[in-house]
């Protein structure tokens, strides 16, 4: 499913104009982002939660020349299902 199936799915499921469905999606992901951004953690209860994943810097290793390269420090969004979606899923 893409974003725009996604945008016709929340329009015919809550009977509303696929307008306003499509702003709807854009503000929660424009507010998911924002809150991962100021490293808060986004929890919808039966659903999952999203999360900033910190990745340590570390040592890797070029393919093509075998040469040690230092690859830095990130932060990654992460997102662990809750169990009402495991469940539906299997």
């Amino acid at each position: 499913m893409n974003k725009s199936e996604l945008i016709d799915a929340i329009a015919a499921k809550a009977d509303i104009s696929k307008s306003t469905a499509g702003k709807v999606v854009d503000a929660f992901v424009e507010s998911v982002t924002e809150s991962l951004k100021n490293d808060d953690q986004v929890v919808i209860v039966g659903f999952g939660s999203f999360s900033v994943r910190k990745r340590e810097a570390r040592t890797g290793r070029n393919p093509r020349t075998g040469e040690s390269i230092e690859i830095a420090a990130s932060n990654l969004p992460g997102f662990k299902p809750g169990k009402a979606l495991k469940d539906a899923v299997n």
